[in-house]
């Protein structure tokens, strides 16, 4: 009998080795696949879970220290939606419009009596002079307080025309994953965007878990002032820092005082912050998201007013950055698409 035993335990043996490595092969296919539930297996879904992986791991060929895992990312278009207008514009309209009883010059002047009129084109024709006299017009010339209450309110309850939305619920659900999958690797997430500052600070932490400090945009002049004995912050019309294009770097190495070592965005407003962070030492990532998908969202590039994708494009495609095809990368776009399992899954930190 102990022959018998004896003959066979290598057998055995081996066999329990196989289904221990099988097993461990299959619940690491498993944890791989739980990271970004959203996202399809894609050359960027890869190229990212890579670098991430990586950059937290001691020792390893391509660590990156918690202190220098800043991760920037622009707003509009690749955070959240932008079509068919900067969700931001669509704001100051509405809010020309709340205005309007208290201004009845506007009804036949301009740029203002195109936006009560709803004439486009009228309002195409104000150009970028007229888009900006809207925006300093409904963003100052109030204290931040009150700025920042009208934009929330604003955000409970305006409605997104095509689909009856909440604009804060036209938040990208691969793009939240990624965020939280970053944070769980101990990165730092910074908004790094064109828009009003105070605008993004009145619902960023609410959306996408980021807090003020960490939201970095473009800035009128506020001043200090004291009104019926208190201390208020007054915004005047006088823009401070248009955080575009050049301007982000600018602004990055201002309010972070750290080169990123990860960074996406969707448009030639976001080269210059691309091109940056990869070039810094050590790999980088740098990422954009391609809006391909016109039954879901939109699908524009080269050609589109708003967003407009180009020469971004070619270097990335040139420089081997990573970009995400919104249609195929992306299993869904919006976090009410989601199923029922995976919205609930997504209070749980990711796996690492």
């Amino acid at each position: 009998m102990y022959d018998a035993i004896r003959r066979f335990r290598p057998d055995c043996l081996r066999q329990v080795a196989l289904c221990i490595v099988l097993a461990l092969m299959a619940a690491g296919a498993m944890a791989q696949e739980a990271l970004l539930p959203s996202w399809n297996d894609s050359p960027a879904r890869r190229a990212i879970i890579s670098f991430v992986q990586g950059a937290a791991t001691e020792n390893g060929e391509h660590f990156v220290p918690q202190a220098d895992r800043i991760a920037v990312f622009d707003n509009d278009g690749t955070l959240w939606s932008e079509q068919p207008l900067y969700f931001e514009l669509i704001y100051s309209l509405d809010e020309v419009k709340a205005m309007a009883p208290t201004h009845p010059d506007w009804k036949e002047r301009q740029p203002y009596k195109a936006v009560l009129d709803n004439d486009r084109e009228a309002l195409a024709q104000a150009g970028r002079a007229g888009m900006l006299e809207i925006v300093g017009v409904t963003h100052t010339d109030m204290t931040t307080q009150a700025f920042l209450g009208d934009v929330r309110r604003w955000t409970k309850t305006a409605r997104h025309p095509r689909f009856n939305q909440p604009y804060t619920k036209l938040i990208y659900a691969p793009m939240l994953e990624l965020l939280d999958y970053l944070r769980a690797n101990e990165f730092k997430t910074y908004i790094v965007s064109g828009g009003e500052v105070e605008f993004m600070r009145a619902w960023a932490q609410d959306a996408y878990g980021i807090p003020p400090e960490q939201v970095i945009g473009s800035t009128f002049v506020t001043e200090y002032l004291v009104r019926d004995g208190r201390p208020v912050l007054m915004r005047t019309p006088k823009v401070d820092h248009d955080n575009d294009g050049p301007g982000k770097p600018v602004s990055i190495n201002r309010f972070i005082g750290r080169q990123p070592v990860f960074a996406f965005g969707n448009s030639d407003g976001d080269l210059q912050m691309l091109q940056w962070t990869a070039d810094g030492s050590g790999k980088r990532f740098a990422g954009l998201v391609h809006h391909t998908d016109a039954v879901r969202e939109w699908a524009y590039d080269r050609d589109s007013k708003i967003g407009r994708l180009d020469k971004a494009l070619d270097e990335a495609r040139l420089r081997g950055w990573a970009v995400v095809d919104m249609k195929t990368d992306w299993k869904w776009i919006y976090p009410f698409e989601a199923p029922d399992r995976v919205r609930d899954a997504s209070a749980a930190p990711p796996a690492r």
